[in-house]
């Protein structure tokens, strides 16, 4: 396994993570969890992720039993914080009010002490950014987390947290979570560059298009029984990747991909990681032999030639916009 620091922070993380997000505590069972959280153990990956909002609280519950055998100081766990957790005016959001009460119980549901990495799971237009951060600041001179994020922030935003860190002498914010993949790449303009001068080290989420880069999905073919496609219950983003050109496009990349002796897989997750702002990328898993696979692409560098026949590939799908 390769391990990469997260921003200009000394934090390492693989550069495969373990993500629970539509996979533990929802479409998956808790021995799931446990087989696959076995697996990544043995293959290296010290870094695991969950939210508060994963199925409310669930998926923080199935990552937490999940973790319990190993050493507490043998891995690093994120979470997050942003999304309704109840009906209540106070029940969302990043004020410091959500922030702390939030903070406790993801502690309470992960059945840890602390939390390496706490993510705003997405801006606050309703909160004062001061707030917000001096919330996390005051939570890591506690000790119950370590280290803040943020997640899916514009550059601009981003912009404004560094601006307020150094105004008030802050800890700093090491990550962002950005979604990120060969058809989604809006952070590539200035979402990176902007994160690269405050010292942000990218984690990002879906590196696969939720499944399509995998290759299982073909035009003009059923949906495979037991995919993410085919679930009734979390299948909401996927289907806005399930267009004749997306799947004729990742037809061609399957075929390179088989060229260079490679799954469509690891070349899709190398080419995220070609990246030197990416710090890691984070997959999901529901069977261990999907984790043997994947961590192969930490092995991958791609020659200019090959990520120049990608760009080319893609080209034919630049004006892509899933639904969110």
């Amino acid at each position: 396994m390769q391990y990469r620091r997260v921003g200009s922070s000394g934090l390492k993380v693989s550069a495969i993570g373990l993500g629970s997000w539509l996979t533990y505590g929802t479409a998956q069972e808790q021995k799931a969890a446990n087989a696959c959280i076995q697996k990544a153990f043995e293959s290296g990956i010290n870094f695991f992720d969950t939210a508060n909002a994963y199925n409310r609280g669930a998926g923080e519950e199935a990552i937490g039993l999940a973790l319990k055998p190993y050493d507490r100081t043998s891995y690093v766990l994120s979470t997050k914080v942003f999304f309704p957790m109840g009906d209540g005016p106070n029940d969302r959001g990043l004020s410091r009010k959500h922030i702390m009460e939030q903070c406790e119980a993801s502690l309470r549901r992960l059945g840890v002490d602390y939390i390496d990495l706490y993510y705003c799971h997405r801006y606050d237009e309703e909160t004062p950014t001061e707030e917000t951060l001096r919330a996390f600041d005051d939570l890591i001179t506690q000790g119950k987390i370590l280290y803040g994020g943020i997640s899916e922030w514009s550059a601009a935003q981003i912009n404004e947290a560094a601006a307020t860190q150094e105004k008030y002498n802050l800890h700093k914010i090491i990550s962002n979570q950005p979604i990120y993949n060969m058809f989604e790449r809006y952070i590539e303009d200035e979402v990176v560059p902007v994160s690269e001068q405050a010292g942000i080290g990218q984690i990002v989420f879906s590196p696969l298009a939720q499944g399509i880069l995998t290759g299982k999905y073909k035009p003009g073919a059923q949906l495979p029984q037991g995919s993410r496609a085919a679930n009734q219950e979390v299948n909401g983003i996927i289907n806005s990747y399930l267009k004749e050109d997306v799947l004729k496009c990742v037809q061609q990349l399957n075929d390179l991909a088989n060229k260079l002796d490679l799954s469509l897989a690891q070349l899709s997750l190398a080419w995220v990681l070609r990246l030197p702002n990416v710090s890691s990328a984070l997959i999901g898993a529901s069977k261990p032999e999907q984790i043997e696979e994947n961590i192969r692409a930490v092995d991958v560098v791609l020659s200019q030639e090959v990520i120049e026949e990608i760009e080319q590939i893609l080209d034919s799908v630049k004006g892509f916009a899933p639904l969110r």
